[in-house]
Order: C-alpha cells, then structure tokens, then sequence
C-alpha cells in the first residue's frame, strides 16, 4: 500500500519537474508520470513523483483525512 498526499502545483519546470503546493509547504517533484499537469492542477503525490491528476474535491477531502489521522496519532 502507497499512501498519496494531494498537492497543488504551482509552477512547471524544465524536464518533467514542478513546484507543489502540499498544505502550505513547498517542495518539487517529478511530473515525468503525468506530463499533461498544468499549473493550478491538483495531483497525487507519492515519493517524489505525481502519481495521478486529481480534481480539487478529492485533494481537499484526501488532505483533510490526513490530517485527521495526524491528529489522533494514527499516522
């Protein structure tokens, strides 16, 4: 099991890399898996890597259970 964190990205970079938005952190990461990602685009990210293009619904949603989990120290 692979657990994806939801971010937004907010600038594209040269050879399949973008900068993300996660929760109001910073960090870049591969796009090279979902090349078509545009700035403002949600996806889901995993080691590095966005694994998929996700709409803002289900960021929101996934980035709230997380942080719930967080919460309780199930995580």
């Amino acid at each position: 099991m692979c657990l994806g964190v939801p971010g937004r990205i907010i600038e594209m970079k040269e050879n399949y890399r973008a900068i993300v938005d996660v929760n109001g952190n910073r960090m870049e990461i591969s796009v090279r898996l979902t090349p078509e990602v545009q700035v403002g685009q949600y996806v889901l990210i995993h080691a590095g890597f966005a694994m998929e293009i996700i709409d803002e619904d289900a960021a929101r949603e996934t980035m709230q259970l997380l942080l719930e989990v967080m919460e309780y120290g199930q995580l």
